[in-house]
């Protein structure tokens, strides 16, 4: 039987851990442990966030049509409920880049969710 050496094969795996921590602080770039280390945290970071990316955009789009609503004189839960009972499909997202782009648009919304109410 032969002998194997896996010096080729450590050095390839070392390599793809060194090049996916490129651009890290200090030794966390150079050093095999410490970028090992920082790899797998920073794949478990963003694994989580792109689960909270959803939460925090709806929070943002939330947050903006609240501040359009009370400007036209109703409650954010108020208008979503009026929404909901003239069937209006519009989502969350499309109703904040309204409110954001398109005022005037976005305040005939309101009157005819304050008349659904």
């Amino acid at each position: 039987m032969p002998r194997v050496k896996r010096g080729m094969m450590t050095h390839k795996r070392h390599h793809k851990i060194i090049k996916l921590a490129s651009g890290y602080w200090g030794g966390k770039h150079r050093l095999f442990k410490t970028a090992k280390e920082a790899v797998m945290k920073s794949g478990n970071y963003a694994f989580r966030d792109r689960r909270n990316k959803k939460r925090e955009f709806r929070k943002l789009w939330i947050a903006r049509i609240n501040i359009a609503c009370r400007m036209n004189g109703l409650q954010y839960s108020k208008f979503i409920s009026g929404l909901k009972k003239i069937n209006c499909e519009l989502d969350r997202k499309s109703l904040a880049n309204l409110a954001v782009n398109d005022p005037s648009v976005f305040a005939t919304i309101v009157e005819k969710a304050k008349a659904a109410l």
